[in-house]
C-alpha cells in the first residue's frame, strides 16, 4: 500500500486529491494546523478515512515529524497563503507559507526521505503581467503581486533541489481551478454565490465581502474589473494531473489548464443563467474592488501534460459553473429553511 502525505489537507485540492488517492488504495496522511482542522473543513469528511498530522509550515520541525511519522512514499505540498489579493496586506505571512515552507519541506525530504517524490504546487500567477500568449514551461515569469513573486521563489528552489541534490520533485504551473469547494473570497464562488442570492430573492447575504459589507447587498453583486479573463478548469481534473507527474519516470514542471480564456462577464452570464436570470440585472462593478496591479492574460499552453502525462480535461467551465451554482443554491435553501 503506498503512502502519501498531503500538505494543505483541508483546502479545495487536498481534499479532492484525498479523497482520489484514497479510491486508489493509499494510506493518506494529512499536514494540518489544529486550528484549521478543528473548523469544518473540506476535508471533514474523511476525518475516518486519514491520518491528520498537526503542525505549521513555518515550522521545519513540525515537518519533519510529519514526515517521519508518515514515511511517504509520496508528497504533495498544497499549504498555501492561497489568496493573490490578500498577499499585498500578509506580504510576510506569503514569504513564509508559499516561499519559506516549500523550501523547509525540501529540506525536510533530503534529509528524512530523499527516495519520496514530492509534488509542489506552483501558480500561473507566477507569469503575471505575460509577455506571450499562451504560456508553457518555457514562459519568463513576470509576477505582480506579492503572491506570484513568493511563488517563483518557490518554483525556483525546485529546479535548485532536484539537480543540486538529486530529489524527485516535480511542480504543476497550475492556471485557475475552481469548484463548489472554493471559498467565498474567491470571486468565482461569490458569484456563484451571488447567483444563488439572486434565485432565492435574498436582497441582503449574511456572508460579508472583504471590505465587512455584504456580498450582496439591495439585491446586487460587486465586483472588481469584468474584463479579466482568466483559464479556468475544474479542480477535480487538476489533482490528477498532480498524481500523474509523481507516476513518471523522472521529475519535471508541467503546465496544466484548459486552453480557454473566459471573463468575469461570461462567468456571470453562464452563472446566472443556471437559475434562469440575466446577469447584467444583479451585478455591478466596483473599481474599488479591482487588485492594485492585475495579472495580464494568462492561458495555458498545456501540450507537455496532454503529451507527456496523456491529461486531458474532462469537466467543461459550464458544467463546473453549473455545480457551484447548484451547491450554493442547495446550501442557502437549507439556511432559509432553518430559519
Amino acid at each position: 500500500m503506498k503512502r502519501a502525505l498531503i500538505t494543505g489537507i483541508t483546502g479545495q485540492d487536498g481534499s479532492f486529491l484525498a479523497e482520489f488517492l484514497l479510491e486508489r488504495g493509499y494510506k493518506v496522511f494529512g499536514f494540518a494546523r489544529s486550528e484549521s482542522w478543528a473548523q469544518p473543513n473540506n476535508a471533514s469528511h474523511l476525518s475516518t478515512k486519514i491520518h491528520v498530522l498537526f503542525g505549521d509550515m513555518s515550522e521545519g520541525s513540525d515537518i519533519y515529524s510529519a514526515l517521519q511519522e508518515s514515511k511517504p512514499d509520496e508528497i504533495y505540498n498544497l499549504a498555501s497563503q492561497s489568496r493573490p489579493g490578500a498577499s499585498w496586506v500578509r506580504a510576510p505571512e506569503t514569504l513564509m507559507i508559499n516561499g519559506m515552507g516549500a523550501i523547509r519541506l525540501f529540506e525536510a525530504v533530503r534529509h528524512s526521505c530523499p527516495k519520496a517524490r514530492t509534488y509542489h504546487a506552483s501558480s500561473s500567477e507566477m507569469f503575471g503581467n505575460a509577455k506571450c500568449i499562451p504560456q508553457n514551461e518555457e514562459t519568463p515569469f513576470n509576477p505582480v503581486n506579492p503572491y506570484a513573486a513568493a511563488k517563483v521563489y518557490a518554483h525556483q528552489m525546485v529546479k535548485i533541489y532536484r539537480e543540486s541534490f538529486g530529489l524527485f520533485i516535480s511542480s504543476g504551473i497550475l492556471f485557475n481551478h475552481e469548484s463548489e469547494r472554493r471559498p467565498l473570497y474567491f470571486v468565482t464562488q461569490k458569484i456563484a454565490y451571488g447567483a444563488a442570492c439572486a434565485a432565492l430573492g435574498i436582497k441582503n447575504s449574511l456572508e460579508l465581502n472583504e471590505r465587512g459589507m455584504p456580498i450582496v447587498a439591495r439585491g446586487k453583486l460587486s465586483l472588481g474589473n469584468l474584463d479579466v479573463a482568466r483559464d479556468w478548469g475544474c479542480a477535480i481534473d487538476f489533482v490528477r494531473a498532480m498524481w500523474l507527474m509523481l507516476q513518471q519516470d523522472r521529475p519535471d514542471d508541467f503546465v496544466v489548464g484548459t486552453g480557454q480564456l473566459h471573463t468575469l462577464r461570461q462567468l456571470c452570464e453562464v452563472a446566472y443563467a443556471r437559475v434562469g436570470l440575466n446577469w447584467q440585472d444583479h451585478v455591478v462593478s466596483d473599481p474599488e474592488l479591482a487588485r492594485p496591479l492585475e495579472t495580464g492574460q494568462t492561458l495555458a499552453d498545456a501540450s507537455k501534460a496532454r503529451k507527456v502525462l496523456n491529461w486531458e480535461p474532462t469537466i467543461g467551465f459550464e458544467e463546473m459553473v453549473g455545480k457551484m451554482v447548484d451547491t450554493q443554491t442547495g446550501r442557502l435553501q437549507t439556511i432559509v429553511g432553518n430559519k
